[in-house]
């Protein structure tokens, strides 16, 4: 029986590579994957996502049509958790995603909403007529984000302002019933200091940006991401972006970010 044919990880992955060298250093050296690992990657990723739950075998195989047994798809679990893609919390006989399926996922698995015409111009109303003032402009932008991502917006400027909102969207969140997660996050977001040492760490060129687990640099944070982008209106560079559980709606925030961008490079054009 010929062997399934390996798929290496891509040698340029869309997303932040960090000074912290742990999960970089865990995807350079991982082993390739097969296309069925690939399979099974995406879909424990997806159903995580959804459901915040650590996913099973026959979860996968019922839902997933992976065109495997559920005992093979046990084993590969089993060799997907032992190169560091999986991981088995103590409560559960599943498995959850690890950062680095995420970012796998994230750069070269997901497929990007499209948002609807109706959404765009419904967000673009939302912050239009606060377009005079950029306080309260990235006020409303995060009010905004909160509101359709379901998680926290933020913004900072390079005068050292700090915006942010949606901070009862944490409440529903299973993540963060944890007290000392949720304190970290809160203290995080409201602290300009805090939120430029979490940038500082980033060493890429990409205009978005996503930081999962470790690349914190706080324990208390690894089950938390950010995804955020670099702005500039007028003469103000900053960063607006959503904070939340590491199982961020990505193909959702991703887009949504990046109208978001576009919306604020059209408002500060029209100050020239």
């Amino acid at each position: 029986m010929s062997k399934s044919p390996k798929l290496p990880l891509p040698p340029s992955l869309k997303f932040s590579l960090l000074t912290r060298p742990s999960t970089l250093a865990i995807i350079v050296l991982m082993k390739p994957l097969s296309p069925r690992q690939i399979s099974i990657i995406k879909a424990i990723v997806e159903e995580y996502t959804t459901t915040g739950e650590a996913v099973g075998s026959d979860t996968l195989d019922k839902k997933y049509n992976l065109g495997i047994s559920p005992a093979t798809i046990r084993n590969e679990m089993v060799r997907l958790e032992d190169i560091g893609y999986l991981k088995q919390p103590h409560t559960s006989a599943g498995r959850v995603p690890t950062p680095v399926a995420l970012k796998l996922y994230i750069s070269e698995l997901m497929k990007e909403d499209t948002l609807p015409v109706t959404e765009e111009v419904s967000v673009k109303e939302r912050i239009w007529d606060h377009r005079q003032k950029i306080d309260t402009l990235l006020r409303e932008a995060t009010h905004v984000l909160s509101e359709k991502t379901n998680n926290i917006g933020f913004a900072t400027t390079s005068d050292g302002a700090v915006y942010s909102a949606g901070y009862a969207n944490l409440l529903t969140l299973p993540e963060f019933f944890d007290i000392d997660v949720t304190r970290q996050v809160l203290s995080i977001i409201e602290s300009h200091a805090a939120l430029e040492a979490i940038f500082g760490r980033v060493l890429d060129t990409q205009p978005l940006h996503i930081i999962l687990g470790d690349e914190f640099g706080n324990e208390f944070l690894y089950p938390c991401a950010m995804a955020y982008l670099d702005f500039r209106a007028g003469n103000i560079n900053g960063h607006l972006g959503v904070i939340g559980p590491a199982r961020l709606n990505y193909p959702y925030v991703m887009p949504m970010l990046r109208h978001m961008s576009n919306l604020l490079d059209e408002i500060s054009a029209s100050w020239s």
